[in-house]
């Protein structure tokens, strides 16, 4: 072989190495996703984790599960890239955590939610379809409870009355027991049962609805149970800051936000204008949800359903090539 042509080969070479490894440096970037297995997060989660993996270029999505203040924890350290849907009033440190610049907010996804004390309907007015007659005619506020003890029981320990509390682990877990223990509600007999999970709290509260029994605990929206059970949220003392510390009084109407850390605008630049967009809305989330239990789906499932139910929202959060390869990939779903 000539020495022009030996040039050209080592040339070839060298230039399929540099292809080579330039394959290996565009491997996926992973964007990782805060995880609190809550229904309606999770539905929001895989619909962004579609969009992102097939609407753009070089990511996958991860989800990170565990106990509310270690992932929190690490979405400030920028070990968690993006929390969709956070409840930030239930956060102690968020506005610290904003004003420091850890944590950036970029739009809510779902405008308004409620939490709170919640009973079913028939438990104030009765439901004479069902032959059931009141059992708390005058119960109206958080306080009230100390009047029906005997009506809410334990069914564990029947001299004592049972409030179900938020889950094991959840921030706002810690608000609803202050809460318990301001009004006095442990001195006045009951107990305070948190739940290990969500379906766990869902399943207690529509046995006793089926049934026309009593129950009181935490609940939220949106949330399925709320979308197709008639309840009633417990007033309270209207919302005031210092209040809200002590449990003293109601938990604010709050907008559902999505954040990311300090440092994801930099790693992925192009995905914050979608999360900026990413809006779905209590009715619409209250759908999925009850999609996702009439169905007895996934939630990736219920995602899929999503996007092609509400196809227009793909042009409000998305450009439009984007838009065009995310219906693309869900036409093959």
């Amino acid at each position: 072989m000539s020495v022009k042509k030996l040039c050209w080969a080592l040339c070839a070479v060298c230039m399929a190495l540099g292809f080579s490894s330039g394959v290996t440096a565009a491997a996926p970037k992973t964007i990782v996703f805060l995880d609190f297995q809550e229904d309606s997060q999770s539905i929001h989660n895989e619909i962004a984790k579609f969009i992102f993996e097939n609407g753009f270029d070089g990511y996958k999505v991860e989800l990170a599960k565990g106990s509310a203040n270690l992932i929190w924890q690490a979405l400030l350290q920028g070990d968690i890239d993006v929390d969709i849907q956070e409840w930030t009033e239930n956060v102690a440190t968020y506005h610290d955590d904003v004003a420091r610049g850890d944590i950036i907010p970029l739009g809510a996804v779902v405008p308004n939610s409620a939490q709170g004390f919640y009973v079913p309907r028939y438990m104030i007015e009765g439901d004479p379809e069902r032959g059931i007659k009141p059992m708390t005619p005058d119960l109206k506020y958080v306080w009230d409870l100390a009047k029906y003890v005997h009506v809410f029981k334990d069914p564990e320990n029947s001299s004592k009355g049972r409030i179900h509390g938020a889950i094991l682990g959840w921030m706002i877990d810690d608000t609803m027991y202050k809460k318990y223990l301001h009004y006095k509600l442990d001195s006045a007999g009951y107990n305070y049962f948190r739940v290990g999970s969500e379906p766990i709290l869902y399943t207690s509260l529509v046995a006793a609805y089926n049934l026309g029994e009593p129950w009181v605990g935490y609940m939220y929206e949106p949330s399925w149970v709320c979308a197709k059970l008639d309840l009633v949220i417990l007033e309270d003392v209207p919302y005031d800051y210092q209040l809200y510390q002590e449990g003293a009084c109601e938990i604010p109407k709050q907008p559902l936000i999505n954040l990311c850390s300090r440092q994801f605008p930099e790693k992925a630049p192009e995905l914050v204008d979608f999360l900026k967009n990413f809006k779905t809305g209590l009715e619409r989330t209250s759908a999925a949800l009850a999609y996702l239990e009439d169905n007895r789906a996934t939630h990736t499932e219920t995602a899929i359903w999503f996007m092609k139910t509400y196809d227009n929202l793909l042009d409000d959060w998305l450009a439009p090539e984007q838009a065009k390869r995310v219906r693309d990939a869900l036409a093959k779903r």
